[in-house]
């Protein structure tokens, strides 16, 4: 790695420790070298890929044009009424305090 690359990075402040069988340590480290990537690079890099695209799947949803012309027209319907759930909000909290 050149010395341009190493002063690029960002300072790493955190220490993640993992453990793992000799056989995934062994892909690791093959995998780390065929992409000319220490393992550490190579471990973080693909942690952090796999986190961004698990927290996009829950942050952006994609829809067709239908699709989000439906929703919209189900946002816009009346609430319906649900008697059990009236009833309920008009007790009182047990976790109110009753001055």
């Amino acid at each position: 790695m050149s010395r341009d690359t190493a002063e690029q990075r960002p300072t790493r402040q955190s220490r993640i420790n993992l453990r793992a069988s000799a056989r995934q340590e062994q892909l690791l480290k093959q995998a780390a070298a065929a992409t000319d990537r220490t393992m550490t690079d190579f471990v973080l890099e693909s942690a952090v890929v796999e986190a961004e695209r698990v927290l996009a799947d829950r942050r952006w949803f994609l829809i067709s044009d239908e699709q989000w012309d439906e929703f919209q027209h189900l946002l816009e319907q009346p609430a319906r009424d649900l008697p059990r759930l009236r009833a309920l909000l008009a007790k009182s909290s047990p976790f109110a305090d009753e001055d």
